[in-house]
């Protein structure tokens, strides 16, 4: 049993480090040189439609919003992420996606399915559903013992 969970810890680090690794290496050598992964995931959670609140944005990365704001301030400068004020409210700051960050955000959720459908490959219908109730059970336990619901909440 020991043995097992050794393993099983050994793997889920390494597969996260590979994925990270990958993720770095196709940022590195793509047309997006200029973006860091952080930065990415910036994008991903201002969102490919619409726009949302900066509060909304850290409160999904859980954040600050002083560090949130360092780092749209360098999206902004790059032409990946537009600012502006609420007509509403002036204090309700909205931010959305230029085109350039459309086609990032577009360019890297294609990294994503390209790469699962790789791995995918090489799986058996019926081990593609064993992986997915395995993976859905460890998204569920991860979140239960990390009291952490995923929908938009500031860490403990």
């Amino acid at each position: 049993m020991k043995e097992r969970i050794l393993e099983i810890n050994k793997l889920l680090v390494e597969i996260y480090e590979d994925v990270i690794h990958i993720e770095e290496y196709a940022i590195k050598t793509g047309v997006f040189k200029d973006l860091s992964i952080t930065e990415i995931h910036t994008l991903e959670a201002v969102g490919l439609y619409g726009s949302k609140t900066m509060s909304e944005v850290a409160s999904e990365l859980n954040i600050t919003m002083g560090t949130l704001t360092t780092a749209i301030d360098k999206l902004i400068k790059k032409g990946y992420v537009e600012r502006k004020r609420s007509d509403v409210d002036r204090r309700i700051v909205n931010v959305s996606l230029t085109k350039k960050g459309k086609l990032a955000y577009r360019v890297h959720e294609k990294f994503h399915l390209d790469m699962v459908k790789a791995i995918m490959n090489d799986f058996t219908s019926q081990e593609e559903e064993v992986l997915l109730c395995a993976l859905r059970k460890l998204n569920n336990h991860l979140k239960d013992i990390y009291n952490y619901s995923g929908e938009n909440q500031q860490s403990q």
